[in-house]
């Protein structure tokens, strides 16, 4: 039914794609926090990308056969599904990754994962990104918790001095995720791409943060 299809995964369901990615992924390769903020930057961007732009990005193993290769992109289709419907019920979270605490303490979360694949997201649209970033502070202003958390676990390059997040600071801007890809998502919807962002003179733009190890916007 449609409505099924518009449900996101389940916990046993995403427990299930987890398992498909971590059997198959290479050193650089997402794992399911990755794709989900992978996922949720094309989602929320200015422009939509269509499932052979992305999925490139998140499969490069053969599948077993034609079952798991069915069973694997019908769950990765219903999680990308869910991601707009997610944002306009206010239900939207990001799935994140999981460390050790000390002893006797349970895991805590990490949003590295999510950020690299929501840097990863914003390359795969890097020029439409790139003109409004240059030129709007609003934008970057409304990424500031993602770039906070990204920052401070590593996946960007702070060219400033930036210290480090506490651990109720942290948590506060892991609380701000949902909040801050809302107001993304509703700033491209208020403020579509037009010509001056692919060509713009005369303003000197700042200079966004870098992802280690490749890149997010230049």
């Amino acid at each position: 039914m449609m409505s099924d299809w518009l449900a996101s995964p389940d916990d046993s369901e995403l427990e299930e794609l987890d398992h498909f990615l971590r059997a198959h992924a290479g050193e650089e390769d997402m794992l399911l926090d990755g794709v989900h903020g992978f996922l949720t930057a094309l989602a929320i961007g200015p422009a939509p990308a269509k499932p052979e732009e992305w999925l490139p990005e998140i499969l490069h193993a053969p599948f077993a056969d034609a079952e798991e290769g069915e069973r694997v992109l019908t769950l990765l289709a219903r999680l990308n599904d869910a991601i707009t419907p997610e944002l306009e019920t206010g239900s939207y979270e990001p799935i994140l990754g999981e460390l050790d605490g000390e002893e006797g303490a349970p895991p805590v979360f990490t949003a590295r994962g999510w950020c690299e694949g929501f840097s990863r997201g914003i390359d795969l649209r890097a020029p439409s990104w790139e003109g409004r970033l240059g030129h709007d502070s609003q934008l970057m202003e409304l990424l500031s918790p993602i770039i906070a958390l990204a920052i401070d676990d590593g996946v960007f390059e702070s060219d400033g001095d930036f210290a480090p997040l506490g651990d109720d600071d942290y948590d506060e801007c892991l609380a701000q995720i949902p909040v801050a890809v809302g107001a993304v998502a509703e700033y491209w919807r208020a403020h579509p791409l037009d010509e001056g962002d692919f060509a713009r003179h005369g303003e000197a733009a700042p200079a966004p943060p870098r992802r280690r190890g490749g890149r997010w916007v230049h």
